[in-house]
């Protein structure tokens, strides 16, 4: 059931650093071929730093470990992709679907794989409202349960940030933020909320993994890399823009799984794709700090 890519199992074998991506990003998180560019893009930023990427998904019930361009292209193309998250993959994998992998999803193949370091977007979260509607991603009991550390710009806008981190908290993942103590909000650099820890440098975020590893502490570490200033969207524009999409998706009634996707698709509406320029630089930017990590890691062992 776990197919992994040739060179990323010589890669693991030898001991050389390997990033896993996931495949939501190319079925429910940009258009075609915006798509298939970006995934293409940010596996020749992570090949720069001599790491090999693995972009994870699931094809015909195969959890592919390391997908090819060809089957990527695919992917960015092929209508009714399952969005997995942990729930999800025996059902896909059972029955020979296509599936896209979360984050959840994309760090228990990661993990399946040996592979500890994982570059994301921004992770899913309390949603506002979960008060009531209970809405809170899975990702974030993956984090305190699977041992990957997850680069991302923080949670998506779209979230309660302050809950999020709360939830972590609770559930006692180590949130570090790159160059920065507060937590990153996806499009703009911060939330106004700080982390748990400043780190500066890739080498000394994987001496903290390594240490982590060494203790036997279940669980990841994430990994707060805020947008580039230049591709920062301002701060209240965005979030009248989220506040009108939120009202929007209330009326038209979606729930579950639906709704990030949704609310994503509106932002970019909104904004006249300025949301989709934010949104592919700041993977770009989270691809070369976690090839820097998988790097120094790979060097500690």
């Amino acid at each position: 059931m776990l197919k992994i890519n040739p060179e990323v199992a010589l890669a693991l074998a030898n001991h050389q650093p390997v990033v896993a991506l996931e495949s939501t990003i190319i079925s429910h998180g940009m258009p075609y071929p915006d798509n298939v560019k970006t995934a293409l893009e940010v596996e020749a930023l992570i090949r720069q730093y001599g790491v090999v990427p693995a972009t994870i998904g699931i094809i015909d019930g195969d959890m592919i470990v390391g997908m090819s361009p060809e089957e990527i292209e695919l992917f960015g193309k092929r209508l009714g992709i399952v969005k997995v998250s942990r729930r999800d993959l025996p059902v896909v994998v059972a029955q020979k679907l296509w599936g896209a992998t979360t984050v959840a999803s994309t760090m228990i193949i990661a993990e399946m794989a040996k592979i500890e370091v994982f570059v994301t977007g921004g992770i899913g979260g309390v949603h506002r409202n979960a008060g009531s509607t209970f809405d809170i991603s899975a990702d974030l009991q993956e984090l305190s349960n699977t041992a990957v550390t997850v680069v991302c710009a923080g949670a998506k806008a779209i979230l309660d940030l302050a809950l999020t981190l709360e939830y972590l908290e609770t559930f006692g993942v180590l949130v570090l933020g790159y160059q920065s103590d507060e937590f990153a909000a996806f499009y703009t650099r911060s939330s106004h909320l700080k982390v748990d820890y400043r780190v500066d440098s890739p080498k000394e975020i994987a001496s903290i993994i390594k240490t982590k590893r060494d203790l036997k502490l279940k669980g990841g570490i994430l990994i707060s890399n805020p947008i580039l200033a230049e591709y920062a969207m301002e701060e209240t524009e965005i979030m009248k823009v989220i506040d009108d999409a939120l009202i929007e998706m209330k009326a038209n009634h979606i729930k579950g799984k639906d709704v990030t996707p949704y609310l994503l698709a509106k932002v970019k509406a909104l904004t006249s794709g300025d949301s989709l320029v934010a949104n592919i630089a700041l993977i770009k930017h989270n691809a070369s700090l976690g090839a820097q990590i998988a790097l120094a890691l790979s060097q500690e062992k």
